[in-house]
Formats: C-alpha cells, sequence, structure tokens
C-alpha cells in the first residue's frame, strides 16, 4: 500500500550542472536534465529554487521557484533547463521533477547541496561529453 503512495522509484535520470563558453566568450553554467533510462519520459515538469544563508550576514536567503516543461525527453538525451548563476552556489539548489513514463507517474528531489558546484566537484558528464558536477 505504502509503494503505491510514494510511486516508483526514480532510477538513471541525473542532473548536471555544465560550464560553457556563451556567444561573449563568457563562461555561463547551465543546468541540464539526463535520461539516463531506456525509456521515454513524457509530460516532465521541473522546479527549481535556491535557499540558504548570505554567508556574511547569517540572514535566509530563497530565491524564486522557477517551472519549466518539457513534452519529451527520449532514451539517453539531455536536454537543457536554464542558466544558474555563480552567485547562487553557496546556497542549496533544489530541482523537484515529475514525469510520465507508460501510464507510471515518477517523482523526486536533486539537490546540489550548499558549495557542492565547484572545479574539484567535475566529473565527466554521460551523454554530452562535457565535464560538469551531476547528481543521480
Amino acid at each position: 500500500m505504502k509503494e503505491g503512495i510514494l510511486g516508483p522509484k526514480v532510477e538513471n535520470v541525473a542532473f548536471a550542472i555544465v560550464p560553457e563558453i556563451n556567444e561573449l566568450n563568457e563562461k555561463t553554467y547551465y543546468v541540464y536534465l539526463l535520461n539516463l533510462r531506456d525509456d521515454i519520459m513524457e509530460g516532465i515538469i521541473v522546479t527549481s529554487k535556491g535557499y540558504g544563508e548570505n554567508l556574511e550576514t547569517g540572514e535566509k536567503i530563497k530565491t524564486s521557484t522557477l517551472r519549466h516543461s518539457l513534452e519529451v525527453l527520449l532514451p539517453n538525451e539531455a536536454a537543457k533547463i536554464e542558466p544558474i548563476m555563480e552567485e547562487v552556489f553557496h546556497l542549496s539548489n533544489e530541482y523537484w521533477i515529475s514525469f510520465w513514463i507508460n501510464d507510471d507517474m515518477y517523482d523526486k528531489k536533486f539537490v546540489f547541496l550548499s558549495g557542492s558546484i565547484t572545479d574539484e566537484n567535475m566529473v565527466d558528464i554521460p551523454l554530452m561529453n562535457k565535464k560538469g558536477v551531476l547528481i543521480k
């Protein structure tokens, strides 16, 4: 009974923050959703927000919540979700995803913890031939 309430377990889905050089020859970071599954993900909704504290004052900080939708993400495909500013890397950055596979709805929260988006934490990102910070 409890399993039906929680829904199926989300596996082989990841988020990555990847640095890229933009048209002005500046480093810009983007958030990508990766479908590492063998299934087509449909009706995808992603919400993102940041939260934490001001490092100098200790005051609580919360960013706006952004919402994104994708109709379909094919197996072994990556989709660019949004840009992310370096100024929020000291916050915890949360990405909550909901999607459908066949008649089953999947739902999971992914969090890049405060201070985790660093060059030292960059790895090879599957499907992209780029380096970035990855969470599964």
